[in-house]
């Protein structure tokens, strides 16, 4: 902090430039001056000036080491810690698709079924530090790979890049620096494995649609080796052959088969995830839950797909054992991938059991930070998807304030699960069925109009066209508006929890939470990618496929048409 200490000559005569002290009798214009400390202005006798800096200055002093003594005293009791510590252990939680409008919706609907006072905060609000920008180097709008390999990288790269950068040449990644370091490492997910953000931290091609190579490297076939030590998420029909009937692979590569070989501990259901011992399990491990995508937790059967709260908590304690043991630290990703997927659906009920699915696992890890003050968890968004407003004009008439998260209430089914049971139907009445079970039972009791019977009836129709049409009708009852099924170029909250937390406040580029962790972990990404270049010959062909630029026409939610019900 800085002291000012400005001494000036009277303007004139009898003047009084001071609105703190009256006049105190006669003036002398000769012998008096002024002073200015911190803005605040003191008239004087000269003779007295030097005696009054001193006390002034004294007393200024005194101010500032007392500001700086309740900053660091509000700080230290906001984030749990007291002063700087070294940072053992990462946890990088992305929620995908997340914009700042998601979580008053959220937190709304929260204190609305909960009956919860205004006050009352999820998990995320105790710890917002701030913001961050999210563009790409190819669009203002970025979309999830470009944003996922910003945090992985800490560079800009075009949209539809994996670990790559704006050339198409591999870029380190803190996953794979962080082994390099001898640390563990870990990627969570409610996506398939081989999604673009998980896909950023642990593989290298140049569009994000080559996930079959994708999940070659994930398991180490590529020139670094095995860089990841545990995957929790979907997408097991990237790993198998095109000799089965679950797998979504043009040729006859058994990924599963070649993991095992190299030692992988593989399940594929949710027994095997059950049976998983912290302190005892071998690394490195891998539970994929589903085919492809994990279900939407409003969807979700606790019986056989785990939670993000069970996943990352049963992977926390994992790292933390192998990591205790061997004197080193862990780096783990954790993606609420599929809050951005309800999102483009425009579906309300499912994107806000995503955030509240996240907000549960936010707990856990908070959790853990508390009990290991070497350990920081930073939460951002890659983008924000949909446009959301917590607020909707219907029509000319000026609106009324609110939104209506009672017509929620009752809706027990995503878009997705009921446009599939839609599309499976085989009943003699579709129009029955769709009243009394799509809309008596799965949306809250709504009667549906001719045209709704009429439009979801025709069930040859595009999934995509149909889950939207069911996520305007809800989001019209609720009162919420979308501006796109794509996503936005708004700032994303930026939330942090744990050691050195501090330096994250304020509002950063998304290559700027790289540079956290590579500060923090002492990690080398330039070694990392002076490694992946000097194989870039035997790379070069695996780096494959057409580099998108400007806005992407990728579908971010797409489903295997082979691998849904």
């Amino acid at each position: 902090m800085s002291i000012a200490v400005r001494a000036s000559e009277d303007d004139g005569p009898g003047r009084d430039t001071s609105p703190l002290l009256g006049s105190a009798g006669p003036s002398h214009a000769a012998d008096d001056t002024s002073l200015s400390v911190l803005g605040m202005v003191v008239r004087c006798r000269r003779q007295d000036r030097p005696r009054l800096v001193g006390l002034l200055l004294s007393g200024a002093a005194a101010a500032a080491l007392g500001i700086l003594a309740v900053i660091a005293a509000v700080g230290s009791a906001h984030f749990g810690r007291a002063g700087p510590r070294p940072v053992r252990n990462v946890v990088l939680m992305v929620s995908d698709g997340f914009g700042p409008a998601s979580q008053t919706l959220a937190r709304n609907y929260n204190q609305f079924v909960n009956k919860l006072p205004a006050g009352a905060q999820l998990p995320l609000d105790t710890i917002l530090v701030g913001s961050s920008r999210t563009r790409s180097s190819s669009s203002f709008v970025t979309d999830s790979a470009a944003g996922a390999t910003a945090f992985a990288c800490a560079i800009k790269t075009y949209n539809g890049a994996i670990g790559v950068d704006p050339d198409s040449v591999p870029c380190g990644t803190v996953l794979e620096a962080a082994k390099a370091r001898g640390m563990f490492t870990g990627l969570v997910v409610t996506s398939r494995i081989t999604h673009a953000t998980p896909a950023s931290f642990s593989a290298h091609v140049s569009s994000r649609g080559d996930e079959d190579e994708i999940a070659i490297q994930q398991i180490g076939n590529y020139s670094l080796g095995r860089r990841v030590d545990l995957m929790f998420g979907g997408g097991l029909c990237h790993f198998l052959p095109n000799t089965t009937s679950s797998s979504c692979r043009p040729d006859q590569t058994n990924v599963l088969a070649q993991a095992a070989e190299i030692g992988w501990k593989i399940g594929t259901d949710r027994a095997f995830f059950d049976s998983i011992v912290p302190d005892k399990a071998q690394l490195p491990i891998m539970n994929l839950f589903n085919l492809d995508h994990m279900s939407y937790n409003i969807d979700r059967d606790p019986t056989v797909e785990p939670s993000l709260a069970e996943m990352s908590a049963k992977a926390l304690a994992t790292l933390e054992a192998v990591s205790h043991a061997q004197g080193t630290g862990f780096f783990l990703m954790i993606e609420g991938s599929r809050i951005d997927m309800a999102a483009h659906t425009n579906d309300p009920a499912p994107h806000i059991h995503e955030i509240l699915q996240y907000n549960e696992a936010v707990a856990a890890v908070k959790a853990f930070v508390d009990k290991h003050p070497d350990t920081v968890m930073i939460s951002v968004s890659d983008h924000e998807t949909g446009g959301l407003s917590v607020g909707l004009q219907r029509g000319p008439a000026y609106p009324i304030y609110a939104w209506f998260p009672e017509a929620l209430t009752g809706v027990h089914h995503s878009a997705e699960f009921i446009v599939r049971k839609l599309k499976a139907f085989t009943g003699p009445n579709i129009a029955d069925f769709i009243s009394t079970t799509v809309f008596g039972e799965w949306l809250g009791g709504v009667a549906p109009t001719d045209a709704d019977i009429k439009f979801l009836s025709n069930t040859t129709q595009a999934q995509d066209q149909m889950e939207n049409y069911i996520g305007k009708i809800t989001s019209d009852l609720a009162g919420l508006g979308w501006s796109t099924h794509g996503h936005s170029a708004v700032d994303v909250n930026l939330y942090v929890h744990g050691a050195k937390a501090h330096e994250l406040f304020g509002n950063h580029e998304n290559t700027e939470i790289g540079d956290f962790i590579v500060r923090n972990l002492h990690l080398d990404l330039r070694k990392i990618t002076d490694e992946l270049k000097s194989a870039m010959p035997q790379m070069q062909s695996r780096i494959s496929g057409k580099r998108q630029l400007g806005s992407l026409n990728f579908n971010e939610r797409h489903f295997h048409s082979s691998t849904t019900p």
